[in-house]
């Protein structure tokens, strides 16, 4: 294995790990600020509020997008399988 070829596959893994977590962290994400927001405004400093809504949308984001990711995941391994006859 050359590393050009050793560097386009992590380069592949990387895309799609990537890819694969954007769902479930963007939506926390953008759950968390408004949350921080509103603690802000109210000056309410309670942790919980903002552990649970977190955890609320990160499963829902997972039943939601999980076909989804385990789609492309399925497709990046198949396309990973099938790439080891061409590396000897």
């Amino acid at each position: 294995m050359n590393p050009d070829l050793a560097l386009h596959m992590v380069s592949d893994m990387l895309r799609a790990a990537m890819l694969l977590c954007l769902p479930v962290l963007g939506l926390t994400l953008i759950v968390g600020l408004i949350i921080s927001l509103l603690q802000v405004v109210t000056q309410v400093q309670e942790m919980t509020l903002t552990v649970i809504p977190k955890l609320l949308t990160a499963g829902v984001a997972l039943i939601l997008f999980g076909p989804w990711m385990l789609q492309r995941l399925l497709a990046y391994v198949t396309r990973l399988w099938s790439g080891i006859p061409g590396l000897v």
